[in-house]
């Protein structure tokens, strides 16, 4: 019978392969996009320092740059140093390109007037020209202002690229470190249930998990603050209680005295008719007995035992 896969391993299943589909496709694409790698057929058109040192004397090799901007960019290039060349290149073609129409037109004015015959232009051919120049600076316009939306929409789309293949990056050595450190957090895991194993003697209360250790410490918080609260209101009514005992006891001790008294009075009594003869006898006995009635009412009013 097949044993079923625990979570574990079906997560380092997937880790493992997720890390193969990525490693196939680096090893598929052969190499890695970067500014350096991107800037290399540029920076390859570029002669270098040495190369122009070694012939200027060869007038037809000599190359020099014209523009002010420093090959250190190309070096070491970023984007900020990419913008910046590319800002000075697109200044430099503009100045070329106004040089150049300057020319070509000095240069057909020139023609016009030393050529054999002259080239006479009237001004309906002026106004021809004029419109027709006019439909084709508006058409430019419109490529142009195409062109601008595509550049905007494809550094938009490279700087989005960009980020998201960074990320990608990021994403990938987590990824690759992820398989030991579940490794590594699983056996800790073992370790700390090897661990909490109970001792036959052990309370279960001080080897709770901590969300149930929680709990119970909220439990007997609310219990301690219910016997405060009763411990509070008993509290208040001690004074009461305290009157209430004293005036019991006042009263027990007039019982008492009383009851001494009338034992007392009931021995004297009893001796007495002991000792009489006749009718003082009688009277002493009667009077015992209304003592005895007495005694007897006052224990049940007050509800005493003798």
């Amino acid at each position: 019978m097949r044993r079923a896969a625990s979570p574990g391993e079906s997560d380092r299943q997937r880790t493992a392969k997720v890390l193969r589909a990525l490693q196939d496709l680096q090893s598929a694409s052969g190499h890695e996009y970067t500014i350096l790698k991107i800037s290399e057929p540029i920076s390859s058109a570029v002669p270098s320092h040495d190369n122009n040192h070694n012939n200027n004397n060869d007038a037809a090799n000599a190359v020099t740059r014209t523009s002010d901007v420093s090959t250190s960019s190309l070096d070491a290039p970023t984007p900020a140093s990419l913008e910046a060349d590319l800002a000075h290149y697109k200044e430099l073609f503009a100045k070329l390109r106004f040089s150049y129409v300057e020319q070509v037109t000095k240069e057909k004015f020139i023609r016009a007037i030393v050529g054999d015959p002259p080239l006479i232009v009237t001004p309906q051919e002026n106004a021809d020209l004029e419109a027709s120049n006019a439909a084709a600076k508006a058409t430019l316009k419109a490529l142009k202002t195409e062109v601008a939306g595509m550049v905007s929409d494809l550094e938009a789309r490279g700087r989005d690229l960009a980020g998201r293949y960074e990320k990608v990056r990021a994403e990938t050595a987590l990824l690759e470190k992820l398989p030991g450190k579940i490794a590594a957090l699983e056996k800790r895991v073992t370790e700390l249930k090897a661990a909490q194993q109970l001792p036959p003697d052990a309370k279960p209360e001080m080897h709770l998990p901590l969300g149930k250790t929680l709990a119970l410490v909220d439990e007997k918080r609310r219990e301690l603050a219910g016997l405060d609260r009763q411990l509070e209101l008993l509290g208040a009514q001690v004074p009461r209680k305290r009157k209430e005992m004293e005036r019991l006891r006042a009263e027990v001790a007039a019982l008492e005295n009383r009851k001494a008294n009338s034992t007392a009075a009931a021995r004297e009594a009893k001796r007495r008719r002991e000792n009489a003869q006749g009718g003082v006898e009688d009277e002493l006995e009667a009077r015992g007995r209304w003592y005895r009635a007495s005694e007897m009412v006052l224990r049940q009013v007050l509800d005493l035992q003798g």
